[in-house]
C-alpha cells in the first residue's frame, strides 16, 4: 500500500524512518540512552533469547530508562515491547532479521516504538558498537500517504512454485495486507497480550487475513457487476487487468526491494477498475475441471463419488487447462499450449505480443481474433521452443498480451527447463 504509519529513530546524525501506531510517546528533544537488548541480557538468560527480547530475558537493572533495540523473529513484534516496559524500558525500536528484509510493519505496541528495515538496523548496530554513550529517540508516528515504491511483497507472502500441480502457476494474484485498518473485537486487545488492556473497534493487521477480504470484496462488486460470469471468468478478469509495476513504473518488488517474479505476485497486483472491463476471459466450466481431475489420475469412479463423469480415452495435458496464466514445468522439446479466450467486451480484433522467457522463443497462432459478439469464443495455440543453452534448474519467465488498443489480457508466462 502508499500508506505508511512513519515513527523515526534518531541516533547521531541519522534519522531514520520506521513505523509503528503506538499511542505513547517519549519527551521531546530529549535523548535517551540506547542498548542492544543482547547486551541487557539477564543472569539466567541467553544473547540470543536477550537478542530477541523474549519474555524474562532482560536485565531491568540495565534496562531502566533506555530505549532498547530488539532483533525480529521468534516471538510476536507486539511482545517485544512488553518485554522492555516490563523490564523498565522507556521505548523499543525492533529491528528486521535477514529475513524480513525491508518490510516493516505498524504495529500497536504498548510503549513508544519504531519497527525498522534491515539494512537500517545495520546503521544503528554500527552507530551502537562505535560509541561509547549511545543515545536516542523516538518520533510519535502519524499517517502518510503517497509512499514510493508501493506496492511491494511482504516477507511472509506465499511464494511459488506450485509443488502439487506444477502445471498451475500459483500464487494467482495479490492484495494489500501489510499495515490494514480493519474492524476488530472489543473481546480481545490489539496486541492479543493478557497484558494489555486496551480494547478498540478497529486495529491494524497483516497477513492474508487481510488481503484475502479484499480480493473476495473485489470478486462480491464484479459478481454484482456481471451476474452472468462464472467464478472463472471473475478470476481471469482479475488476473489478466492486474499490474506488475509499482508506483514509480518500475517491476515490483521483493522485500528485500529486489525484482520480484511471478513466483512472488502470480499475475501482479490487483487493480479493480480494469477487472470491471477486461474485454476477454479465461473461463471454464465444470467439464474442464472434470478434464483435469481425469489428467491428474483420478479414475471415472473416484470423480462419480460426487459427479456421474467418465473420463475420455484421450486425457489432455495438464497445461491445456483454460488458465489465465501458463507453466512449463519441463521444457527440452518444443511444447504447445492450447487456451481459449471469450469476449466479454465489445466486438473487436486482439493482437498477440508475447515477451519471450530467457532462453525461450514463443509464437501465437493465430497472432490477431476477431470477436463479432458478446460470448463468442475462440482458441488459439502458443507453441514453447528452448533455445540456445539451458538456465539449468531455475525456471524464467515470460508473458503474453492480448490487445485490442483499449483492453490489454496479460498472462505470465513460467517456464523451467527439464534437466539432462
Amino acid at each position: 500500500m502508499d500508506r505508511q504509519f512513519p515513527a523515526f529513530v534518531l541516533f547521531g546524525k541519522h534519522r531514520l524512518k520506521g513505523e509503528s501506531l503506538s499511542t505513547a510517546s517519549l519527551p521531546r528533544n530529549k535523548m535517551l540512552p540506547l542498548i542492544r537488548s543482547g547486551d541487557a541480557a539477564a543472569a539466567n538468560a541467553s544473547y540470543e533469547d536477550a537478542n530477541f527480547c523474549k519474555m524474562g530475558s532482560l536485565d531491568a537493572k540495565k534496562v531502566k530508562g533506555k530505549i532498547v533495540v530488539c532483533v525480529r523473529g521468534i516471538n510476536a513484534r507486539v511482545e517485544k515491547g512488553e518485554v522492555v516496559m516490563l523490564a523498565g524500558g522507556k521505548g523499543m525500536v525492533l529491528v528486521n532479521d535477514p529475513s524480513s528484509g525491508d518490510e516493516t510493519i505498524a504495529d500497536p505496541h504498548l510503549l513508544p516504538a519504531t519497527h525498522i528495515s534491515y539494512s537500517d538496523g545495520l546503521k544503528l548496530f554500527s552507530y551502537l558498537d562505535s560509541t561509547k554513550f549511545p543515545k536516542g529517540s523516538i518520533s510519535h508516528p502519524f499517517t502518510m500517504l503517497g509512499n514510493k515504491p508501493a506496492p511491494f511483497m511482504a516477507s511472509f507472502s506465499s511464494r511459488g512454485p506450485n509443488i502439487i500441480t506444477p502445471e498451475i502457476l500459483k500464487p494467482d494474484i495479490i492484495g494489500p495486507g501489510v499495515s490494514i485498518i480493519a474492524a476488530y473485537s472489543k473481546a480481545s486487545s490489539p496486541t492479543g497480550l493478557q497484558f494489555d488492556k486496551r480494547r478498540l473497534p478497529f486495529n491494524s493487521e497483516s497477513g492474508t487475513s487481510m488481503s484475502c477480504p479484499h480480493i473476495a470484496g473485489i470478486v462480491g462488486l464484479l459478481k454484482a457487476l456481471h451476474p452472468e460470469w462464472s467464478p472463472s471468468a471473475i478470476k481471469s478478469a482479475i488476473m489478466t487487468t492486474s499490474r506488475s509495476r509499482d508506483n514509480t513504473k518500475e517491476p515490483i518488488k521483493s522485500s528485500f526491494l529486489a525484482k520480484a517474479n511471478p513466483f512472488d505476485y502470480g499475475s501482479g497486483h490487483i487493480w479493480p477498475s480494469r477487472a470491471m472491463d477486461p474485454g476477454l476471459v479465461y473461463d471454464l466450466d465444470m467439464i474442464d475441471y472434470l478434464k483435469f481431475l481425469c489428467s491428474l489420475g483420478y479414475n471415472s469412479s473416484q470423480i462419480s463419488t460426487f459427479e456421474a463423469y467418465k473420463c475420455p480415452l484421450n486425457l489432455t495435458s495438464l497445461m491445456d487447462l483454460n488458465y489465465p496464466s501458463i507453466t512449463v514445468p519441463s521444457l527440452k522439446e518444443p511444447v504447445t499450449v492450447v487456451r481459449r479466450l471469450k469476449n466479454v467486451g465489445t466486438p473487436g480484433t486482439y493482437v498477440a505480443y508475447v515477451r519471450n522467457p530467457i532462453g525461450v522463443t514463443m509464437s501465437v497462432n493465430p497472432e490477431r481474433i476477431t470477436f463479432e459478439k458478446v460470448g463468442e469464443e475462440k482458441e488459439f495455440e502458443v507453441k514453447l521452443m528452448p533455445v540456445g543453452a539451458s538456465e539449468g534448474n531455475d525456471y524464467v519467465f515470460g508473458s503474453l498480451e492480448w490487445s485490442d488498443g483499449k483492453h490489454n489480457i496479460r498472462s505470465p508466462i513460467t517456464v523451467k527447463f527439464k534437466e539432462n
